[in-house]
């Protein structure tokens, strides 16, 4: 399944809890969408995550029906390793 990253830019600093997840991941279920991580910025105000989903059309129908943004949508296809060897993800 191609993986995605996405960057979201929020007004004011993230402030998520568990039942917040468990409606983020509802709706992602239902998308036929995959949260695999997030790295978050020290602000708490951007967030960038990776994502398995059959299309970026998929994670854009998503994050609007959890009320998230999603500034960026990129698919990737390879990760550079320190020693310079491409690995695809």
């Amino acid at each position: 399944m191609p993986v995605f990253m996405v960057e979201r830019q929020y007004a004011d600093a993230l402030d998520v809890d568990a039942a917040g997840i468990a409606d983020i991941t509802r709706v992602n279920d239902e998308e036929d969408v995959r949260w695999l991580y997030s790295f978050l910025s020290a602000d708490h105000r951007k967030t960038f995550c990776l994502y398995e989903a059959d299309s970026a059309e998929s994670i854009r129908r998503a994050a609007a029906r959890a009320g998230l943004p999603a500034d960026a949508i990129v698919e990737v296809v390879g990760r550079v390793q320190p020693d310079g060897e491409v690995q695809p993800v």
